[in-house]
Order: C-alpha cells, then sequence, then structure tokens
C-alpha cells in the first residue's frame, strides 16, 4: 500500500510528524514502521507535550537511587540495606469504554513497573473520579471500575492499602482511573530495563499475544467519543492468575543471576519494550516476530508490534544461561520463548518468516531521543475571571449552633466526604498481614516492609476542585496533603510519583492549568524534599462540555524508621484535650459546603501558603517524636467539624467543643483552609504542647474534650456518634440503594478501610 500523509493521520500522527519520519528514515516509512512510530510518538508514550514542563520538576536528591525516568519506577533508599520502588499511572480510556477490564489492567499494568524492577509488590492505592453519583451511567461505571480493581488485586494478592474516590459532574464521560503501587527491593538485586551485550538472547515470558489492546497507546492518546466504543480491542484484558505466577517467576529468574535487563510490556507492547531497551542501552535487536507466542492465527507483524495483550515481559539474557532461565518458566508454566538477540548497530530489525518488515532505529522512537518535544501556546481560561469575582460576603453566614447541625448532617453524607466503604470492602486490604491500618485508622496507611525492619505510610491525594480554581496553588495543596498525612502518621515524607490528568493539550486554557500546576508542585516538592521520581501524564480526559478537572494526583511515599512514631486519627479516651493546630481563617472557599450545599461553582482555592504548612507539619513531626499527642488528624474537606466527627467513629467516642467569636460560623466549622491539624494530649501534654507552639510561633487552640459517646458542639447536644457514624457509613449505599435498587449489604461489623 502507498504510504501517504493521510496515512499518518489515520494512525494519530500529524503532517509534519510524517516528514519528521521520513527524514530521519530517509525513505517513507512502510506501514508496520509507520505504526511503529504512531505507539512511540503517542502522547501517553512520548510525552511530546509535557516532557519539557516535567524536566522543570525535583528529579533528584533526597533518597533517590535513580533519577525520574530512568527505570520503570521510583526507586528509594528505606535504609538497612533496602529499597522502596514505586509509581502511579493512569487507565482512564480503557476505564472509560469497558471499566471492568480498564481498571482490572491498570492495577495489573502498574504491578508489572514494580516487579520488572525485581521488587515484590507489597501494597495497592488508587485515586478515582467518577461523575453524579445518581447517575445511570456513574454507576455502571463505578461498579465496573470497583469490580475491575477489586478482582485483579485480590487474585494477584496484594493488599489495596488506601486510596480516594471522588463524584463531580465533569466526570461524567471521561472518569480517571488512577493505579498506584509499592514494593520493596534489596541492595543488589535491582533489575534495569536495558539491553547490553551483543549477541545476548531477547527471551519473551509471559501470556500469548493476542489481538487486544492494539493501539491502546495512541487511542490514551485522544478525546474519547461517541465513537469510542467501536475501539474496544484498544481495551485491554487482564489475566491477574496468570500475572501471579509471573511475578514469581520473574523474582525467581532474577535469583538465577541470568537477567541482563527485563522490562514489562504495557503501552505499545512489543514495539516499546525492545526499543526503549535498545535505545537505553545503546543497542539494537534482531527480532524475529513469528517465534512470539500468540493466542491467534496469523496476526501481522504490525500487530504484533502494537498488541498491549497484558501479562508480558521482554528479558535480555546472558548468552550462555538460556537454560536456566527456560527452566524457571516451565517451572511456572508460562510462555518463554527466544525471539532474537542484542545487536550493536542500534537498529531495531524486525523479521516475519525471515522477511524483514521493518527497520528503524531505537533512538529515534523513544522519550529522550528521536521523539518529538513540544511546548503548546497557553493562556489563562476565561472562568477564572468568574473565581477572581467571587465574594464570600455574597454568602449569608449560618444563623446559628441548631441551624450548623442541620448543615454538618448534610456535609458528613456528601460523597466526596463520606464514608467509602462500599467500594472499599471490595477490595482486600489484608492480604499479606503487612497492612497495619486495618484496625487503628491514621491519615496514610502504615505498610510494614517485612524484613527490612521499617515501615512505610503511603497515601494517594488531589482535590481537583482546588486545583481548578488556582492550578498553581491547587497543585502545591496536593503534595502538602499528601505530605500531611504521611506526617500525621507518624512518618517522614520521601517522595512523589504523579498521574497528571488534564484535558486537551492542544486547548490553550488546558495547557495553562498544566504548566501552573507543574510549576506548583515542584515549588512545593522542593520545600518538602520529596523528590519526583516518575508517574504518568495523561491529557486528552475530555466530556462534551469541556475538559475534567486538572487533577495531578500525587503518590507520596514516607518512612517510619521507628515504628513507635506510628500515630492514628482517632479519639483515645474520655477526657482527653482536643487541640487545633494551625490557625484558622475566615475562608468558606472551594469548600464541600460551599459547592456542594450553597451551589456555588466558581471560588477561589482555599488559604494556603507554603512555608506556612511546611511549619505546622515540623510542629507536628516534633510534637509526635516528643511523644506528645495520642492522635492526629489532618483537617481536609468539609472541615473542621468533619474531622472532628471522624476522629470518633474508630471507638465510639464522641467530643465537646466550643468556637471562638470573630470569624463566620460556616468558615470557623466547614471551612477547608490548608495547614491545621487535630490532634488529642493529655491535660498535662497540652500544657506542654501549648508552650512548645508558642515558642515555635504556632497556633495551638483548646476546642474542647473527649466524651464517652455524646457529641456537643458550643454548649448544644447534637445526639451520640453513633447516630453520625450511622449516616456517614450509608450515604454512599443509600443514594446507590435508592437509585440503582441493588448494592452490597453491608455487616454493622464490618470495619471500613480507611481513604481520605
Amino acid at each position: 500500500m502507498e504510504i501517504t500523509a493521510k496515512t499518518a493521520q489515520e494512525l494519530r500522527l500529524t503532517a509534519e510528524e510524517f516528514e519528521l519520519i521520513k527524514q530521519k528514515l530517509g525513505r517513507t516509512p512502510n506501514f508496520t514502521e509507520l505504526c511503529a512510530f504512531s505507539g512511540m510518538w503517542s502522547e501517553h508514550c512520548s510525552y511530546k507535550n509535557s516532557i519539557r514542563w516535567l524536566k522543570t520538576l525535583p528529579r533528584s536528591g533526597g533518597r533517590m537511587l535513580v533519577e525520574a525516568g530512568e527505570e520503570n519506577a521510583g526507586l528509594m533508599d528505606i535504609g538497612n540495606g533496602f529499597g522502596v520502588v514505586f509509581k502511579i499511572e493512569s487507565h482512564n480510556h480503557p476505564s472509560a469504554i469497558e471499566p471492568f477490564q480498564g481498571a482490572a489492567t491498570g492495577v495489573g499494568g502498574i504491578q508489572r513497573d514494580i516487579f520488572t524492577m525485581g521488587a515484590r509488590p507489597i501494597a495497592s492505592l488508587n485515586s478515582l473520579r467518577f461523575g453524579n453519583i445518581k447517575d445511570k451511567k456513574t454507576q455502571r461505571l463505578l461498579s465496573g471500575v470497583v469490580k475491575g480493581i477489586g478482582h485483579y488485586g485480590n487474585c494477584f494478592g496484594v493488599p489495596t492499602v488506601g486510596g480516594e474516590v471522588y463524584f463531580e459532574e465533569g466526570y461524567h464521560t471521561n472518569p480517571l482511573v488512577n493505579a498506584m503501587s509499592v514494593g520493596i527491593v534489596q541492595a543488589g538485586k535491582t533489575v534495569s530495563a536495558t539491553a547490553e551485550g551483543i549477541g545476548n538472547p531477547v527471551f519473551f515470558v509471559g501470556s500469548a499475544t493476542g489481538k487486544d489492546g492494539i493501539g491502546g497507546a495512541s487511542f490514551a492518546s485522544a478525546n474519547i467519543t461517541a465513537e469510542s466504543t467501536e475501539e474496544l480491542p484498544a481495551v485491554q484484558v487482564g489475566d491477574p492468575f496468570q500475572e501471579k505466577k509471573l511475578l514469581e517467576a520473574c523474582l525467581e529468574v532474577i535469583e538465577t543471576g541470568a537477567v541482563v535487563g527485563m522490562q514489562d510490556m504495557g503501552a505499545a507492547g512489543i514495539i516499546c519494550s525492545t526499543a526503549e531497551m535498545s535505545a537505553k542501552g545503546k543497542s539494537g535487536m534482531h527480532i524475529d516476530l513469528d517465534k512470539v507466542p500468540t493466542r491467534q492465527k496469523n496476526m501481522k507483524a504490525w500487530e504484533l508490534l502494537l498488541s498491549e495483550s497484558q501479562e508480558r515481559m521482554l528479558i535480555v539474557v546472558e548468552k550462555g544461561k538460556e537454560a536456566a532461565v527456560l527452566k524457571v518458566f516451565e517451572k511456572w508454566d508460562l510462555p518463554c520463548s527466544e525471539i532474537g538477540h542484542v545487536t550493536g548497530d542500534g537498529l531495531l530489525k524486525f523479521y516475519m518468516h525471515g522477511e524483514l518488515e521493518a527497520e528503524i532505529p531505537a533512538y529515534e522512537l523513544v522519550l529522550g531521543g528521536g521523539a518529538p518535544q513540544y511546548t503548546r501556546e497557553y493562556a489563562a481560561p476565561d472562568y477564572l475571571d468568574n473565581i477572581a469575582a467571587f465574594s464570600q460576603d455574597s454568602i449569608e453566614d449560618i444563623a446559628d449552633t441548631a441551624a450548623l447541625k442541620a448543615v454538618a448532617e448534610q456535609v458528613i453524607q456528601i460523597p466526596n466526604i463520606a464514608s467509602k466503604k462500599w467500594i472499599t470492602v471490595q477490595y482486600d486490604s489484608t492480604v499479606g498481614a503487612a497492612n497495619a491500618s486495618t484496625n487503628a485508622p491514621s491519615d496514610a496507611a502504615i505498610v510494614l516492609a517485612k524484613g527490612t525492619g521499617k515501615a512505610l505510610a503511603v497515601t494517594t491525594d488531589c482535590n481537583s476542585r482546588y486545583v481548578y480554581a488556582n492550578p498553581h496553588k491547587g497543585a502545591m495543596i496536593a503534595v502538602a496533603e499528601a505530605a500531611r498525612n504521611i506526617v500525621c502518621s507518624g512518618g517522614e515524607p520521601i517522595g512523589v510519583t504523579n498521574c497528571l490528568n488534564f484535558g486537551n493539550p492542544y486547548n490553550p486554557g488546558v495547557y495553562y492549568q498544566f504548566v501552573q500546576a507543574v510549576n506548583g508542585m515542584g515549588e512545593a516538592c522542593r520545600k518538602f524534599n520529596t523528590p519526583v521520581t516518575g508517574g504518568n501524564v495523561s491529557f486528552y480526559n475530555q466530556n462534551p462540555e469541556g475538559a475534567v478537572y486538572p487533577t495531578p494526583t500525587i503518590g507520596m511515599v514516607g518512612i517510619l524508621d521507628d515504628f513507635g512514631t506510628r500515630t492514628t486519627l482517632d479519639y483515645k479516651e474520655t477526657g482527653d484535650v482536643i487541640l487545633l493546630i494551625g490557625e484558622q481563617q475566615n475562608d468558606i472557599a472551594s469548600s464541600e459546603y460551599l459547592h456542594k450545599i450553597k451551589g456555588v461553582e466558581f471560588s477561589p482555592a482555599p488559604h494556603f501558603e507554603l512555608d506556612e504548612e511546611f511549619a505546622v507539619q515540623k510542629f507536628v513531626t516534633s510534637i509526635i517524636k516528643e511523644q506528645l499527642i495520642k492522635s492526629a488528624h489532618d483537617i481536609s474537606e468539609g472541615g473542621l467539624i468533619v474531622t472532628l466527627i471522624e476522629k470518633g467513629f474508630h471507638r465510639g467516642l464522641g467530643f465537646d467543643v466550643a468556637a471562638d467569636a470573630g470569624i463566620r460560623l460556616d468558615a470557623y466549622w466547614l471551612g477547608e483552609a490548608q495547614s491545621r491539624v487535630v490532634v488529642t494530649a493529655t491535660k498535662e501534654q497540652a500544657e506542654a504542647i501549648k508552650h512548645k507552639g508558642a515558642s515555635n510561633h504556632i497556633p495551638v487552640t483548646v476546642l474542647g474534650t473527649v466524651t464517652s459517646g455524646g457529641v456537643t458542639v458550643n454548649g448544644e447536644g447534637w445526639g451520640a456518634i453513633s447516630e453520625w457514624k450511622d449516616k456517614y457509613d450509608n450515604a454512599i449505599g443509600n443514594l446507590l440503594k435508592a437509585s440503582a435498587g441493588e448494592i452490597i449489604e453491608m455487616g454493622a461489623d464490618m470495619e471500613p478501610m480507611e481513604l481520605n
């Protein structure tokens, strides 16, 4: 067939990119070669519209053992001869079209990124965004995504220990499904995604290749449209039991000493793994595609190159040690086929039955090599004028404490705030017996890193409404909240992985959001000394009405060198003093109360100052280390009243608190100003905290005391904490039951996993 610019455009390459390909090859590519460029130069693989800004993030320093982007996932030192490997990635478009498999394969793919480096995954997290929960389509997507995550994770045998779930109108067509995995590896046992050693054999291992997922990378690099359902082959099909075998086989084959390099076949499949490994090793490969195990007959060369069938790895083996590799994969009953060898000419040569199908320089295909890089035009979107015009004075304050109670009852049942246990009980959070948060909730999940003498604090965070209101400040808040959750749990934040979910980068307003968010994220990461170890950019998240909220999800890992510093969020004993660390603000901007109860779409991001946040976190760390507090829970969605109520659920304890005059009633109790933490302490400890706060210029306010179960606010009885827990726990289930008629029934004795 004749290859023209139109052919390239049908493969989602521009006419300019087609000319660039011809220039790099010195000729017109054939169809197979053009398909290879289409996959590798897609936004999903090349980051062509984002990489220049990503390079401005802090990508080294701290405990990092490899710089961002060097390997499949981030690697940081946790001491005692061990490292933590972690990464977060999106699977948004596949989940929008086929939610079960889209979400399931997202979980599978992120696990492979961890164990391809030689690490054993020990924890999974996720960050999910859906439309209006009352909408039937949202309910279908929610049900499918949750079942997909639960199915794959539960069968694979890694606990889902935390995450977040939000419901906003803007995600109704294009949900966001971000999956994170965390693993542990011993020093000296890491494996690099590198092809080296001329003549070393290249092995394909894992599941046989089919036509599912063909063109998935390109599919993820375009808007969702009414015709997207016709692209179902771009949605992969996963098998968690096969992946479990692949995990054990890969970790075992590393022990043989035969492995030179290894990479999973994720986006863009074989072409991606062969190109990236070769480019990194400054080598090439000779690949016989007819030797690739297949589960469908007569697959063409371009189909084999672009298939994104799951549970597959590419391994470069030291020549002469092939038998050891074959023996391991035979033991685990997994396909293992020698499909080629490493060459020294930098070229990828793909053959079918002895005929050369494609010949491409590996360097020209990859990010950091010949893949194009763009900086798009950007300009502040018009809606920011509406945000700037907001006046808090236009909103009538809550009249009195009785009216406040009625509003608080509404607020704790908002789906973004209410318990997510309808979702989380579908996930296995206890497999492996390392999740220390199962019966001791904390702001971040605490996971024992067995054999290392350490524990990890892990979290995912982003309030996308804050980012929408102010992309720079909102992204800083996402980083700060993640760090705050780890600090409140007794950990030290050490590193970040991010999943940057935005709309179409060719829209100047969307690109403005992206640029400002990256700048804000970088500023905050430098402040907290949490370098960005890697992650994922997901553009083209669009609805018919426009882009989704800008959602730069932060996955953060912290370390507990001493498990004795672990701090939980719940009240401990009647009579303990409740204290607020940080300053109350007369601010209801971007709060759930303002948006969901008052119906205000446009308002600024809440109060946030980076230096103030850093000082508060440093103070909280110090009083934890000095054993001056019994619990800590940060203030986030829903404000102070929600924080106080949530602290009572685990042990059935209540509180008796009162507010100082001076600011609005709604702002005091429901505002979401940042840099605030509620702690409890004995009377003696409370006095020490107040004195220490004064010495460090940190505001410390006594709010009241812990009670045996009653809730009292400003002298008025608000009933028992158990009544509030019932509303909080059953809000989502009741909404789904009312509109769908069928939900998972919850037993009263079920203890949910906490989500932020």
